[in-house]
């Protein structure tokens, strides 16, 4: 682990709404983490303590049955942070937390975040808004695989995670987004055929390459819309005080900005 370079910009986007001196002072208690495909970041029921803002990595958060069974809720990468309960006073939450596309992040102790929001401020309202967001999010997944076909589930999250890399590229399997959605792998992977069949995406070996994103967006049900909307009110991630953009670890991308760099043309992100 290493601290975080003071004179780099965070890719995390609610790192980068803050201002200069808001940043500098949270930036001395953030250490650089590297955090591997399945690697748990809490458990339900357990005290936690870290909070994480993403950079490159991609977790889900999973509500958990007592026989096993699980789906996701919530979805978190660049755009936020993975630890709502601990914003919210909690020490515990009913989520795990899972790693569902390795990456950085940036990890705060709990003891440095429960300073911070007894400090009030802007930061504090920063991650107040953020939880409300997450409630959209989580709020409209459970109306989207009550309404929704299996097809616009898919799409919805397929969009969902793109919008929290760079690329068109995503590294997971189907067992694994079968379990996100909490639907039967077979069934999943009848879906993924036939969207592979009209060259929408192509899949194999566990990466899944988009090659038709404005076709996923047509597809979609409004719950895609509806959460990133939701995003853009609360956060308003476009208003950073902080210059080129860089990864978590401190490395810089001259020229980088979070919708005008080459490898996002044509994509629209949260």
């Amino acid at each position: 682990m290493a601290r975080f370079n003071n004179n780099s910009a965070p890719t995390n986007r609610l790192l980068a709404t803050l201002t200069r001196a808001d940043l500098a002072r949270l930036m001395r208690s953030l250490e650089h983490v590297d955090l591997e495909l399945g690697q748990t970041l809490h458990e339900p029921g357990r005290a936690q303590e870290h909070f994480y803002f993403p950079g490159t990595c991609i977790v889900s958060l999973l509500g958990v049955l007592k026989n096993g069974d699980s789906a996701e809720v919530a979805l978190t990468g660049r755009e936020g942070g993975v630890g709502l309960g601990l914003i919210l006073g909690g020490d515990t939450t009913l989520t795990r937390a899972t790693v569902q596309s390795a990456g950085t992040a940036l990890r705060w102790k709990t003891t440095a975040l429960r300073r911070e929001m007894k400090r009030g401020g802007p930061v504090q309202r920063l991650l107040l808004r953020y939880v409300q967001a997450v409630w959209t999010q989580t709020a409209q997944s459970a109306l989207c695989n009550r309404h929704h076909t299996v097809e616009q589930q898919l799409c919805r999250w397929l969009l969902l995670s793109l919008d929290r890399i760079d690329g068109n590229v995503l590294r997971m399997t189907q067992k694994l987004i079968a379990t996100m959605l909490g639907v039967r792998r077979e069934r999943l992977a009848l879906v993924a055929k036939r969207m592979q069949a009209i060259g929408w995406i192509s899949y194999r070996h566990g990466v899944i390459v988009v090659r038709e994103r404005a076709a996923l967006e047509a597809k979609a049900c409004e719950c895609y819309e509806v959460v990133k909307a939701e995003y853009r009110r609360l956060i308003k991630w476009q208003r950073t005080n902080v210059g080129s953009s860089a990864d978590v670890s401190g490395r810089r991308h001259h020229g980088d900005a979070p919708d005008s760099s080459p490898s996002n043309k044509g994509s629209r992100r949260p």
